[in-house]
């Protein structure tokens, strides 16, 4: 089991409106808000922005793949994934959450009295 580094790529770059650039060590994946994955140079792991209950219910789920980030940044919901273990459907769902949660904002269209 486990899903290649250029299988990954396949996936992250069918989510719409992508970008990446080096990040350090690793590749950083984004939509035009923000990041939501960062991927090793020796595509053993891959770092999902999360929310603490997406990260929570990752984990619980599927513990063997997935753990939070040491420190701060899995406090607030960083999680890391093992490539080597995590199978492609598991990781095209939390590709498509995490990818969700840092979509821009729909705007609100406000109505101003009068006009």
């Amino acid at each position: 089991m486990g899903v290649d580094t250029e299988r990954v790529k396949v996936l992250i770059v069918t989510l719409e409106a992508v970008t990446s650039n080096p990040h350090f060590h690793r590749t950083a994946f984004r939509t035009p808000r923000k990041a939501f994955a960062t991927l090793d140079e020796a595509g053993r792991d891959l770092n999902l922005m999360f929310d603490p209950d997406h990260r929570d219910f990752f984990c619980e789920q599927v513990l063997e793949a997935f753990s939070p980030v040491p420190g701060g940044w899995g406090r607030m919901g960083a999680t890391r994934c093992d490539l080597t273990v995590v199978d492609e459907a598991t990781l095209l769902s939390a590709l498509t959450a995490a990818h969700r949660l840092a979509a821009p904002k729909p705007r609100v269209r406000r109505h101003r009295e009068g006009s």
